[in-house]
């Protein structure tokens, strides 16, 4: 074996690492569906530099010098890359069987005689480690599901909560576990956690045999997804919240996204269904929004009416935006429905990165970067507007949300502050179409997001983070 051949090994076996890396990380982030990241990738300009150039570049490769500077430009651009990356990708089980994969398809191509084909040897090693990980990934997928089910069945007295919507779904699973569980031996589904196997994960992993309350958050990307967790953990209670125009470029209208939110209903058990008023139920589930009124909401939190057991009753909570009266409204019908005796909201909390108030250094800061539907981010806006003092909006705008939306957008911000710091190129220019009072500044660095606000923000100031796009976006 010559030194020649084991530097040309060496350095294809970097640009296929690195290569691999740009594709899990791509992968990671469009929940693994490699259609989404062909067809719904947010930063198509990032394949071309990172897959299309560098593969005709090592297809064309001459010699061996060519190969090691190609390689070497390629695994620093990568490094570079990555390193500029707010989310990079999180090194999971399966993204270390997927590198497995790599490394065996890598090693086995070696043998093969057109080893010395870097484009070959890439492209060998990359499809080897996807069909393999996928074969991998599915296998370990059965027997999760089953053993999940398995556990399910041993608690037969547990009930199950399923949330959906297309705004509002992590805030009302989350407000009916801080109701319930002071009554109740409750459980929720972590964080973001909305998919099947996210969902057999945490009942694996996360729920305890004593439970009472499971409390499931599911979202969706194509039809049939939230049927297919329906019909596994089948609920006895199921939440459906507003729907609206979230993941119109998956479902393809309003009623689409409906036709997938309304899958929830799909349980064997099901006993009591609390749905919005938009999920058009009317007759059919209890309607949670039109029993809420009176709402009074400022900076200092929200209060309201709620009609409950055919008496009206007054509940007020430490929460910001008039839009969680009604969020609230759900998870106090739901908790009800699990058993739920005193059905107070002493003890909700607000949700972090959802309308979450920071005081500090004398200006208020709203955290609201969770945020990014039409109607959430504009009631913010209209709930700020009333600050006296100089009123600062950074957003990136709305990413998953139609065309047209953030120019509607456009005009409340134009009405409301003063600063509007535009955080990503992808909404700018629809973004800016209607701003003639605001001062505008673009700021797609978000390393210099600090460094911007010590300098350009004052005390009295109130600053609002509304939507956030990673770098990827």
């Amino acid at each position: 074996m010559s030194l020649a051949f084991i530097i040309s090994i060496v350095a294809k076996f970097g640009f296929t690492i690195a290569f691999g890396y740009y594709l899990i990380s791509a992968l990671q982030w469009f929940s693994y569906k490699i259609k989404r990241v062909i067809f719904h990738y947010t930063k198509p300009m990032w394949h071309i530099y990172f897959v299309v150039l560098p593969l005709v570049a090592i297809a064309i490769c001459p010699n061996l010098i060519s190969l090691i500077c190609i390689s070497t430009i390629y695994i620093l651009a990568t490094i570079f890359w990555a390193y500029k990356l707010d989310k990079r990708v999180v090194i999971t089980a399966r993204v270390k069987r997927f590198f497995a994969f790599l490394i065996v398809g890598f090693g086995l191509f070696i043998f093969c005689p057109y080893s010395q084909n870097g484009l070959f040897h890439t492209l060998f090693s990359v499809i080897f480690a996807l069909i393999f990980s996928a074969i991998g990934e599915k296998i370990l997928a059965i027997r999760y599901k089953n053993k999940a089910l398995e556990k399910l069945k041993s608690m037969p007295n547990l009930k199950i909560i399923l949330v959906t919507a297309s705004f509002g779904k992590t805030s009302i699973k989350n407000f009916i576990y801080d109701i319930a569980s002071k009554e109740l031996k409750t459980h929720k589904t972590p964080r973001s956690v909305n998919t099947l196997l996210g969902i057999i994960r945490d009942i694996n992993e996360g729920l305890s045999s004593d439970t009472e309350l499971y409390i499931v958050e599911a979202g969706a990307r194509l039809r049939g997804d939230i049927d297919e967790i329906a019909k596994f953990i089948n609920p006895q209670i199921v939440v459906i919240g507003q729907i609206g125009g979230a993941h119109l470029e998956y479902f393809g209208s309003i009623e689409g996204v409906r036709t997938t939110k309304l899958e929830a209903l799909n349980s064997k058990r099901l006993i009591k269904s609390i749905a919005h008023s938009s999920t058009n139920l009317q007759g059919k589930s209890i309607i949670y929004d039109e029993l809420v009124s009176n709402i009074k909401s400022n900076l200092d939190g929200i209060e309201f009416d709620m009609r409950l057991d055919d008496e009206t009753h007054h509940f007020s909570a430490k929460l910001l935006g008039e839009f969680n009266s009604y969020n609230l409204a759900a998870a106090l019908l739901a908790s009800q429905a699990a058993g739920v005796k005193n059905l107070s909201l002493e003890h909700v909390k607000s949700i972090e990165h959802r309308l979450q108030r920071i005081d500090a250094g004398g200006k208020i800061i709203i955290d609201d970067s969770f945020n990014g539907n039409l109607n959430g981010m504009i009631a913010s806006y209209k709930l700020v507007k009333e600050y006296n003092g100089r009123k600062i909006l950074l957003t990136p705008g709305i990413i998953e949300g139609g065309n047209g939306v953030n120019s509607e957008l456009s005009k409340v911000i134009n009405e409301v502050f003063d600063i509007v710091v535009i955080t990503s190129a992808i909404n700018e220019s629809e973004l800016k179409e209607h701003l003639d009072r605001p001062e505008v500044i673009r700021l797609f660095d978000k390393s210099k997001m600090n460094e911007f606000l010590a300098l350009h923000t004052m005390s009295g100031d109130l600053i609002l983070f509304s939507n956030d796009a990673p770098s990827f976006i």
